[in-house]
Order: C-alpha cells, then sequence, then structure tokens
C-alpha cells in the first residue's frame, strides 16, 4: 500500500516488509544512541549523550535541555526534570532543533522542501503532549508551492524510551495503517529520532470538553470503532501487566539526587507498591473484560476537534497519537478515559497539571458514553432486551471503574520514571503522587 498525499510520502507494503524494514532501521539507529528500554540499568533519556547538553529538549515541549553539561562537553548527571519553569511555559524553539527540523523536512519532502533557505523555514511549538515534542513546519506564504507537498507539517521528536524496538516497530507500522484507513494523520517520513506527520488543522479538545455530551458520545463512538479493528499485531493482552510489571522493575533501580525529589519518591515507595500491583492483578484477574484494540492513552490532548468540517456533520473528532496502542482490555481503555476527565494539562503554572477529582464522570454521565460506545458495537445493535441491555451496561460499569484503577498505576509509575528521565516542563513527581492518591482513594469505592 502506499501513503496518500504530498510530497514525501512512504511507499508502504506489509507484504514484502518494505515499510518494515525501514521502521525496523530506523528504530534500531535511535536505540543505538545508549538506550536499551529493556534494561532497568541503562535508563536514560533517548537523545542521551549525543544531544542532551546541545540544548536539544529529548523530553517534549518548549525547554531546552535542563541537564547541565562540563566544560568539555560532557553531561553532569542530575534528576531530569526541572523546577525552573514556575513562572509559566517557555515558548521559544531552540536553535539546534531548527537546524535539525530543516534538515528532517529538506529530506523527507518534496517540492519546495528542498529549495528553501534555513532563513525562510519557520517552525513554531505546539503544546499538548507530555511523551514527545511537537513542532509545526511550514513554508513561509511567499514561498509558492512546486507540486502537491504539503505546506505545514508536524514533527514529532521522541521523548524518552520507555519501549522497546518491537514497539517503536509497532507504532510505526500502525501510524501508516491507520493513515491508509483514513482514521489518522499521513506519514511523511521517519527516522531515529523522530517522524514528519501531516499537519491537520484542528484544535485539542480541553479537559472541560470531555463532559460536553455531545462530544463525550463521539468520543465512545470512535473508540468503539477503534476497538473493532483487525489489526496484525500479538492478540494476547500482554500490554498492561507487561507494562507494569516493566516500570516497576525500572523505578526500583532509580536513584534521585533532589532532595524535593527523593521525599516524594520515598513517600511513594511507602505505599509498598509492588505489592500493591499484585493485588491490582489479582482483582482485574476476576474481572471480565474482553480483548480488543485499545488505544490505551484517549485523554483530550489526543483527540482533535477538525476544522473545515460541514457544520451538520456529525463526525467532528479523530483520535490521534496511537504509541500505547495494543491489543488490551476494554476495561482499560474507556476506564482510563474517563480518569482523564480529572485532569487539565493545560494549567500553565507549575506543576502544569491540574487535578479535580470530583470531575470523575458521575454514573450518568458513564452511561450515557457506555450506551453511545454499544449503539454503535458490532454486537449491540438494537436486537438485545432491555433488561439483558440493562444488565451489559451494569457488568461494564464495574468493569471500566475497577480498570480505571490500573490506569492510575500505570500512569503513576510512568511518571516516576518520567521524572527521572525528561526535561519537559512538567511536574512528573506530583503527577505521580496525583495519580496515586487518586488509585487509593478510588479503590476504596470500586474494588
Amino acid at each position: 500500500m502506499q501513503s496518500s498525499g504530498g510530497g514525501g510520502h512512504l511507499t508502504l507494503s506489509t507484504s514484502d516488509g518494505v515499510l518494515v524494514n525501514s521502521v525496523k532501521h530506523a528504530c534500531r539507529n535511535r536505540l543505538n544512541t545508549g538506550v536499551n528500554a529493556e534494561d532497568p540499568d541503562s535508563i536514560v533519556s533517548q537523545v542521551g549523550d549525543s544531544r542532551r547538553c546541545e540544548g536539544v529538549d529529548p523530553g517534549h515541549l518548549k525547554a531546552s535541555s535542563t541537564r547541565a553539561g562540563n566544560a568539555d562537553g560532557s553531561c553532569v548527571e542530575d534528576d531530569s526534570e526541572d523546577e525552573s519553569h514556575k513562572d509559566g511555559r517557555t515558548e521559544e524553539v531552540d536553535r539546534v532543533t531548527k537546524v535539525r527540523a530543516y534538515a528532517w523536512c529538506k529530506e523527507f519532502l518534496s517540492g519546495s522542501w528542498k529549495l528553501i533557505s534555513e532563513d525562510d523555514f519557520q517552525i513554531g511549538i505546539i503544546s499538548g503532549g507530555l511523551s514527545n515534542l511537537l513542532y509545526l513546519c511550514s513554508l513561509p506564504d511567499h514561498v509558492l508551492s512546486v507540486g502537491e507537498e504539503p505546506r505545514e507539517v508536524l514533527l514529532r521528536v521522541y521523548g524518552a524510551i520507555l519501549q522497546g524496538v518491537d514497539s517503536l516497530v509497532q507504532e510505526s507500522v500502525m501510524f501508516a495503517i491507520l493513515a491508509e484507513r483514513a482514521l489518522g494523520p499521513r506519514l511523511y517520513g521517519i527516522f531515529p529520532e523522530g517522524r514528519l506527520e501531516q499537519y491537520i488543522p484542528s484544535n485539542r479538545l480541553l479537559t472541560e470538553q470531555l463532559r460536553v455530551p455531545d462530544l463525550s458520545g463521539e468520543i465512545a463512538v470512535k473508540m468503539s470503532r477503534f476497538h473493532g479493528m483487525v489489526m496484525p499485531f500479538n492478540k494476547e493482552p500482554k500490554w498492561l501487566f507487561g507494562t507494569i510489571e516493566r516500570y516497576m522493575k525500572q523505578i526500583l533501580t532509580l536513584k534521585f539526587t533532589k532532595e524535593a525529589h527523593l521525599k516524594k519518591f520515598n513517600k511513594l515507595m511507602k505505599y509498598n507498591l509492588p505489592a500493591e500491583m499484585q493485588s491490582l492483578r489479582a482483582l482485574l484477574e476476576s474481572t471480565a473484560s474482553p480483548v480488543v484494540f485499545c488505544h490505551n492513552d484517549v485523554q483530550e490532548g489526543n483527540i482533535l476537534m477538525l476544522a473545515d468540517q460541514d457544520p451538520s456533520s456529525k463526525e467532528k473528532l479523530m483520535l490521534i497519537d496511537f504509541e500505547y496502542s495494543s491489543y488490551n482490555y476494554r476495561g482499560f481503555d474507556i476506564g482510563n478515559h474517563f480518569c482523564e476527565w480529572i485532569y487539565d494539562y493545560t494549567y500553565n503554572q507549575w506543576p502544569f497539571f491540574k487535578a479535580t477529582l470530583e470531575n470523575y464522570p458521575s454514573r450518568e454521565q458513564q452511561l450515557h458514553f457506555l450506551r453511545h460506545y454499544l449503539s454503535e458495537f458490532s454486537g449491540i445493535k438494537g436486537d438485545v432486551e432491555r433488561d439483558d441491555l440493562a444488565k451489559i451496561e451494569e457488568e461494564m460499569i464495574i468493569e471500566t471503574n475497577r480498570f480505571a484503577l490500573a490506569s492510575h498505576f500505570l500512569w503513576g509509575l510512568w511518571s516516576i520514571i518520567q521524572a527521572k528521565l525528561s526535561t519537559i516542563e512538567f511536574g512528573y513527581m506530583d503527577y505521580a503522587h496525583s495519580r496515586f492518591d487518586a488509585y487509593f482513594k478510588q479503590k476504596k469505592l470500586f474494588a
């Protein structure tokens, strides 16, 4: 299959391995920067020693690196999370990032991208994610298009590696497949440090919009369709506890040097998280939940409100960012989404998020979501008796709220590791505390 769209598109083939081989090459190059995600002793930032001291932010958003460099160019190891951004986020793209972005666009895109000078090259920061750096690269107005090349592209620079090469291959293949099915942005280029994607004029949803009934219903329908897809990946639900166990193993080897981090980390360790993980596993093993192809991160920042849509169209939204997608338990995907009603990541002061536990969806809001989900699901098309449907809904309420605990647990662990690795402007250790506080409060209600 061949990706559609403007210049610089990839030739994709899952039958002869062209895409898979090229992706593996890019991913292995990426992993050869000194990172082994499967080895907890080698947890370092993906940008790592080769770029950390050059001012390129290895984490995601807008800051240049917060890890100091020595005079000889080597790096000083320290906890990565930086609290120097308490007056708000930085707004400038650093020089090294611009140079590299210009080179990537010139290499992978065609038409005028091959001809423009670095001075004409335009780049700006896109906020909204917690795992990667996002930039909007564009041609200036005075430069005319040569062919069908896109005038704007999204540049994604990978953040800290928390997954192995196989996961990176799967993500890239999945991205290409979803683009072919018009379920996601087009793919223009892939390289060890990241990729170039179609820029879709849109707005990411805000946290408060998740509770708008019409939007909540459409999110449910989109998720149900996603769950109905058949993808060429391992169908065993290994992702959830495989990831939790890997994160736990990594966390038990971490050593924090900043006193503020150390105090917060030690407080988290008093929860006896390894024992709590086994308790959670036992609870979820006793909770029925079908295995489907899950997005695993349906939060407001990964839902686009499309611009230029027909006002009469009922299709206003698109799911994006599939880096965590895999076959997994349905309850996790829905429960994880419910948890995201609590967290606002657009807060512009440290720790750059706001948690409001009271915003977790009420029973009626959950039922509204689940009924739209079931209405789209192929097995529930109006031929189910009212009493049977009520029973299904009640079972799903229990299922999703129990798996919501796994969401808090997973992202709590993830955030502890990010506090060590990432230079994103975000209070990861505070976020970890928030997730585990919510975990134990909700456990009393749903376990």
